[in-house]
């Protein structure tokens, strides 16, 4: 009987014989067909050798004999850059093997121990030392710790962290390579890591790998940045802690976004080492305040403080985009402080975008609707209140400055204003009545806020009527609606807390010539240089934060007035065809008459204390009076007084933010498309 012919076994060395012997070579090639290679053995591309090939448990002898996990999480894909896991295995046991040859036996040490002596503070250098700040692009000048394996106390920030350092090993220092064991390996096979926050990249701080330094011709990874850091790598924590301390005194009074007892207890705890997002946030608190108190509070040369500032954007820049999965209320503040160095530093486009990233993260977060605060740990949910009222005023400066669309809509917007408590009566859990007669510091912003919602409204009618202009009833009804609202943004300070009140020096209407005089601006010229570069000089009201606050307040109050008075006598030009030009002078005058007194009457310390915002603000409003300036021919008189007060304004207010620049090289005047209305709001 003739013998059936088979496809011979590629593997075998003689063909089968026999029906029997067929069908067993045809399920034996099926097997292997069905099996696939390893993940190291298909990286070398070599044959994957197990010793039983039909327990896939089991590991190849490759594996075994290098002393790796045995894998098969390959899945086809398309072509793409070659494979370096060969190379990195190699690595990691040629380090192991050499350490193990110069410690010999008794002498070897885990990667745990080895990454705690790496991070010892005997081995790390200083900033000092290297006669400058150490850039953290530089990571090989600082190695990174170690991280805790300890529990992290409830924190102001819930963060993914909390509960992944428990789990995983701590990691090993920068140039350290560490090869993972087969559970190793396995314990991060899980789908449920919860540290998996951006699918796109493999963190390999969480994998037990070492963190390569790129070549400087690569392009780093995301991931790269994205892992433990300490404040020492950036500068002394010396340094950093006085600056933080700077912010709480000089700036957090105008941006309340943070909470401070345990924000504080964060940082006094090294955070950072735990949490690359906290680190970053506190880069870019550190860089923000840098850009906005005096130079003469630090003991740093003007440009060692710009090198300072940008260092600590790129840090918190670099670490932070790469975490936008799952979005924090974290994110939104990062993204607040980045706006506000860009804008202090001249960088236009920059800010904008910074700005955007902001707004959309908290429109994703839905901080814009209470109903998405139910639940949430109350210091979360206050921080995120604040933050949010601190971008819906920043959106209506730029819209009234640069004519842009308003991005957060007073109609879109359900939340509550923050609660008037300061932060210490702020718990996890409870709110804790605030001390009777004792104003909280968040008043200021709740006030400023109600002053930017009605600029808001007023904006909104503007867009909608530049696109379709009313006519007949419906102009006479939009003109009520306006007078109304100019009637509520006059009295929108009436019921201020006493320390928001301000103490006016002369009457509202009145204003003594001797305002606009030589004499005057000579001393206050001398005074502003003082606060700006004599490190003992008196910081009483630039430490009163009621007195900073009403600077912003009631400028504020004025630019809204102006805005408002200027649509008006829009709508009554084309309701009555014409307008008292003489009325209109009077009421420019009136409302320069108001800045200016407003001016007079707080310290000129608590006004520079306010910074370039301020600054823009009252440019804004003062460049309108160039046009009664004009009109010199047909009133004189009233074109002298208001020449009179824009170069008050301007002389004084534009020394105030010469002093803020930190680059000696740049002209003061801000560039036409900057956000002047933003860092205070």
């Amino acid at each position: 009987m003739a013998s059936v012919r088979t496809k011979p076994d590629v593997e075998s060395s003689s063909p089968p014989a026999g029906d029997a012997a067929s069908k067993d070579s045809c399920e034996k090639v099926k097997r292997k067909r069905q099996s696939q290679s390893c993940d190291a053995c298909r990286a070398r591309k070599v044959r994957c050798a197990r010793e039983n090939p039909d327990d896939p448990k089991q590991s190849c002898k490759h594996c075994i004999a290098l002393g790796i996990a045995c894998t098969y999480d390959y899945q086809p894909k398309k072509r793409g850059p070659p494979n370096l896991y060969l190379r990195r295995l190699q690595e990691a046991a040629a380090a192991a093997a050499a350490q193990q040859d110069s410690q010999g036996p008794s002498e070897m040490t885990s990667p745990v121990s080895a990454s705690h002596t790496a991070a010892s503070p005997t081995q790390t250098i200083s900033p000092s030392t290297q006669g400058g700040l150490a850039s953290f692009l530089e990571p090989s000048l600082s190695p990174v710790p170690s991280m805790h394996t300890t529990a992290l106390t409830p924190s102001r920030y819930p963060i993914a962290a909390d509960g992944f350092h428990n789990q995983f090993s701590p990691i090993p220092p920068l140039g350290t390579s560490y090869a993972p064991s087969r559970d190793d390996s396995q314990s991060f096979a899980s789908p449920h890591d919860q540290f998996s926050t951006y699918p796109l990249y493999n963190w390999s701080f969480r994998q037990h790998q070492a963190i390569p330094i790129p070549p400087p011709t690569s392009i780093p990874p995301l991931s790269y940045y994205y892992r433990p850091h300490r404040l020492e790598d950036v500068a002394p924590r010396e340094t950093i802690l006085l600056i933080l301390a700077l912010f709480f005194d000089f700036v957090y009074p105008l941006t309340p976004c943070v909470h401070k007892p345990s924000f504080m207890a964060d940082v006094h705890s090294h955070r950072e080492e735990r949490d690359p997002l906290f680190f970053a946030l506190v880069m870019s608190t550190v860089a923000s305040t840098l850009v906005q108190v005096p130079r003469s509070y630090l003991p740093m040369e003007r440009h060692a403080v710009r090198k300072l500032a940008q260092t600590c954007h790129e840090a918190s820049r670099h670490i932070s985009v790469a975490s936008y999965d799952p979005p924090s209320v974290m994110h939104v503040v990062i993204r607040y402080f980045d706006t506000v160095y860009h804008f202090c530093e001249g960088h236009d486009a920059t800010q904008h975008a910074a700005f955007g990233e902001a707004a959309h993260i908290a429109i994703t977060l839905r901080m814009h609707e209470e109903s998405s605060y139910e639940g949430l740990d109350l210091i979360e949910c206050e921080v995120r209140r604040r933050t949010f009222w601190l971008l819906f005023g920043a959106d209506k400066s730029m819209s009234i400055l640069l004519g842009r669309p308003i991005c957060l809509r007073d109609e879109d917007t359900t939340c509550n204003f923050p609660r008037e408590l300061d932060d210490e009566y702020i718990t996890h859990s409870a709110y804790l009545p605030q001390p009777q007669g004792k104003t909280a510091i968040v008043s200021g912003l709740n006030y400023i806020s109600r002053i930017f919602a009605l600029l808001g409204e007023i904006l909104v009618r503007i867009r909608v009527d530049k696109r379709s202009p009313p006519q007949g009833q419906f102009l006479t009804a939009r003109l009520e609606e306006v007078e109304a609202l100019h009637a509520r943004i006059l009295a929108a300070l009436v019921h201020a807390p006493e320390p928001l009140c301000l103490k006016y020096v002369h009457s509202h209407t009145h204003v003594p010539p001797e305002y606009g005089g030589a004499g005057f601006r000579q001393a206050t010229f001398a005074e502003v240089k003082d606060f700006f570069d004599n490190p003992n000089a008196s910081r009483a009201n630039a430490l009163n934060p009621f007195l900073v606050m009403q600077s912003n307040v009631y400028v504020t109050q004025q630019l809204v007035r102006f805005v408002i008075e200027q649509y008006r006598d829009e709508l009554m030009t084309s309701l009555q065809g014409s307008i008292d030009e003489r009325r209109v002078a009077e009421e420019r005058e009136s409302v320069a008459s108001e800045l200016l007194n407003i001016l007079h009457s707080i310290p000129i310390q608590s006004i520079a204390t306010n910074g370039p915002s301020l600054v823009h603000k009252v440019r804004f409003v003062a460049s309108t009076l160039l046009d009664a300036v004009r009109k010199a021919e047909t009133a004189p008189a009233s074109a002298a007084r208001a020449h009179a007060y824009l170069w008050d304004f301007l002389s004084i207010l534009s020394e105030i933010e010469r002093n803020y620049l930190l680059d000696d090289d740049r002209d003061a005047a801000s560039s036409a498309d900057g956000l002047p209305l933003m860092t205070t709001n």
